[in-house]
């Protein structure tokens, strides 16, 4: 494949306006996980507010990664296993407060589950703790509570000139020590020196052996510039800022427009040649599922003729030792599953409307089975295959007929 990892910023970009993912949206991102390509959440939000939107997306299930804290973090979702992280020393945080205090601004941080803060009643803070399905924890002496290494904080104002100001101050009294910047214009946010999304990136696809020409990055924000510039396709969304956009490459629709899902549809999935499929990517990503469970391997893909393999042993065969009628229509469904998502259009989704199969002999434990299936029929609604699932010596044991129904994603 050309791109190897997709990189998505969050809330404008991933999600619309009611913070949810839409159908077609998903259904791409699915698909495009199905043929190789792994998937990196970038986001100024909480490890833990992350957590949600990557298990939707099947993250644990397909390899993909959680940038948060705007490159604070790196989480293997599939493992949990924390890949890259940079945190605040305790010893900054009474200055912090100080300036909060002096300015008259909100303070606060994320620890796992919560957000701590000297002001639990503003409206921002109740936004983000609504947002990230944590809880607020109130503190009076903000500096005195924190007694643990933070990976951000965050100060609020209504007040966007003064914001500006402090933030103007800090980026010459902060210098190398942390970095400063406005996120949102009630929010400024510090982090860590060389903390944001970028940075982070470069370190990911370091530890992936990916390069940036292999990457596409999306995004909408002021946040996401470095990363869009990094990336070998910048991306940048139909509402994002006009300086995001004259430093993309591409600018979709907007997040309102499943603007990820045309995007993704026209740089990946318009692309996709069969003989570039990743069939040993997918058979290590299909582990947790049925596919894995039955030790199901893809071995040839075409546009016409997908094969995968099938071993009989405990899993498949019957009491009695011979194959599983109902493995070898999971075995079929599978084949022209694959089949059908090669051969859909970028902005169609596939689903299984019926299988149907005749058991002609059998085979028995100890074999491994072949399923050999090719497209009978291509139509705009449904594609219909014929799967025969034959021995190691060839002998037919079942012909099976799949049709898959093709819908548009709304």
């Amino acid at each position: 494949m050309k791109y190897k990892l997709l990189v998505l910023d969050v809330d404008g970009t991933l999600l619309n306006n009611k913070k949810e993912i839409s159908t077609r949206t998903l259904a791409t991102l699915l698909k495009v996980q199905q043929m190789g390509v792994r998937i990196v959440l970038a986001s100024g939000r909480p490890t833990f507010g992350l957590m949600p939107l990557a298990k939707k997306l099947e993250l644990d299930k397909c390899g993909g990664f959680i940038l948060s804290y705007n490159g604070g973090q790196i989480i293997n979702v599939q493992t949990g296993e924390l890949l890259f992280e940079k945190r605040i020393n305790p010893e900054m945080l009474p200055y912090l407060e100080k300036k909060a205090k002096k300015n008259n601004f909100t303070i606060f941080t994320y620890h796992q589950d919560t957000i701590i803060t000297n002001e639990p009643e503003n409206e921002y803070v109740r936004q983000e703790a609504l947002l990230n399905n944590m809880k607020i924890i109130p503190v009076t002496d903000f500096s005195i509570e924190i007694d643990f290494f933070p990976c951000k904080c965050m100060l609020v104002s209504n007040d966007e000139k003064a914001l500006i100001s402090l933030e103007e101050h800090w980026r010459k009294r902060l210098n190398g020590v942390l970095d400063v910047f406005r996120s949102e214009p009630y929010f400024l946010e510090v982090v860590p020196r060389f903390i944001d999304k970028a940075n982070t990136l470069g370190v990911l696809l370091e530890k992936l052996k990916i390069k940036s020409k292999e990457v596409i990055a999306i995004g909408d924000g002021v946040c996401d510039f470095s990363m869009i510039q990094l990336a070998g396709l910048g991306i940048a969304m139909g509402n994002a800022q006009d300086s995001v956009k004259a430093c993309a490459d591409i600018v979709t629709t907007s997040n309102e427009e499943d603007g990820v899902s045309i995007a993704v549809e026209n740089a990946i999935l318009a692309d996709i040649h069969p003989s570039e499929i990743p069939l040993e990517e997918l058979n290590a990503l299909a582990n947790h599922a049925l596919m894995g469970n039955l030790g199901i391997q893809y071995t040839y893909a075409s546009e016409d003729r997908i094969e995968a393999t099938m071993p009989v042993d405990e899993r498949t065969r019957q009491p009695f030792g011979i194959l599983h009628g109902g493995a070898t229509l999971a075995l079929a469904e599978t084949v022209a599953g694959l089949g059908s998502m090669i051969i859909c259009q970028p902005d169609e989704m596939v689903v299984g409307m019926q299988v149907s199969g005749n058991h002609i002999s059998s085979a028995h434990e100890g074999d491994t089975v072949r399923a050999i299936g090719t497209i009978v029929h291509k139509g705009r609604s449904s594609h219909v295959w014929n799967v025969d699932v034959v021995t190691s010596t060839d002998k037919l044991v079942s012909s099976v007929r799949v049709v898959n129904s093709i819908l548009k994603k709304r």
